[in-house]
């Protein structure tokens, strides 16, 4: 027979608990250690046995609490720790930093205007292999202190210089991406829309040697020579409608700026790119500005191979370029894979090995 009580019949109250609690702690100080683990493992964060390896923690947000100097002084820092503390070989680090920082800077344009673009910076500094690490917030508070003014090679040049002497490195480099825009006009109906440009400026020292370096995506279109023969025998010699095809193509424009030249304004460089291939996708279309861009493309059929040696070409004949590499990728329609150049000229850009994802990076979607 079951024999019910009122304590078995009813909710236990907080009073209860915490006489059930003085009850364990009365019987946990005279028992020993190991009984006590043995009924469970966190009784002794209950009964205070092992309080130093169970410390009683504030467990709210200190809003008012002040970092005084000898605070802050105290606190821990493993990257700027001893050697002892590098884990793996203890090698030079080429690059370290950080990448996708972002902010608002403001830029110059050809006509005198300015410009402020969202802004992807990446920054890195070289590491000695006897040192632990960098303090990567170092780099974003130097970018910050510059970010307020109309930016320029020489504002970045600033900008490095500042977290070089920070961090006590003795190569960096800055690298800042961002979509620039241009007004184009239509090719026949007095249309005009905005062209964006992927843009990276890069300023790279290494040994002691600065260089300003341009990074441009440009995008056209690009008519196969041989679709466009093939399609014009089948009209003259059968009478069989044919088209060539002809596919979305980007070239990525890398130039070394040649120091103490005029400026290479970014429209510049994207008018130089416009010459060399003039089949640049458009913006604003109506009927008569795709007919024309039909003919364009007629008049101006290449090979990947033409497009490389046509930028190349235009990139030689300007005296405020130095080094250069232009890649090049034709999305093809008729084919399943793509058509890829690398032209480089000079040792900037000169490279045994290619990023693997190199060309994947050149895809640009509507």
């Amino acid at each position: 027979m079951n024999i019910h009580t009122p304590m078995q019949d009813r909710e236990p109250t907080r009073e209860d608990a915490a006489e059930a609690l003085a009850l364990l702690r009365r019987w946990a100080r005279q028992s020993g250690a190991q009984e006590v683990d043995t009924l469970h493992p966190g009784i002794g964060a209950l009964t205070g046995r092992n309080a130093g390896a169970y410390p009683d923690l504030a467990r709210d947000y200190p809003s008012d609490f002040q970092v005084t100097p000898a605070y802050k002084a105290a606190l821990p820092d493993l990257q700027n720790g001893p050697a002892s503390l590098i884990r793996g070989a203890r090698q030079q680090i080429q690059h370290v930093g950080i990448s996708n920082f972002r902010l608002p800077i403001r830029f110059h344009t050809r006509d005198n205007g300015d410009l402020t673009l969202e802004t992807s910076v990446t920054g890195t500094v070289s590491l000695e292999a006897e040192k632990k690490g960098i303090n990567m917030s170092r780099i974003m508070r130097t970018f910050y202190r510059h970010a307020e003014e109309t930016f320029s090679f020489e504002v970045i040049e600033a900008a490095l210089d500042a977290y070089k002497t920070d961090l006590d490195s003795f190569d960096a480099r800055i690298q800042m991406r961002f979509s620039f825009p241009v007004k184009v006009d239509s090719l026949r109906s007095g249309l005009s829309g905005y062209q964006y440009y992927d843009i990276a400026l890069e300023l790279v020292e290494q040994d002691g040697v600065r260089k300003k370096i341009v990074h441009l995506d440009f995008v056209y279109s690009s008519t196969c020579p041989c679709s466009l023969e093939l399609s014009e025998h089948a009209r003259r010699e059968r009478g069989q409608l044919a088209t060539p095809h002809s596919q979305r193509s980007v070239a990525r424009v890398s130039v070394e700026l040649a120091e103490d030249a005029p400026c290479l304004w970014f429209e510049d460089l994207i008018d130089l790119c416009r010459r060399a291939v003039p089949t640049e996708t458009q913006v604003m279309v109506k009927r008569e500005d795709e007919q024309a861009f039909a003919e364009l493309n007629a008049a101006n059929p290449i090979f990947v191979e033409d497009a490389a040696r046509l930028f190349c070409a235009e990139l030689l004949g300007d005296a405020r370029v130095g080094d250069f590499r232009v890649v090049a990728s034709h999305q093809e329609s008729l084919h399943s894979h793509d058509a890829v150049s690398v032209l480089t000229e000079g040792p900037t850009f000169a490279a045994e090995s290619l990023d693997p994802r190199l060309f994947n990076s050149l895809y640009h979607v509507g």
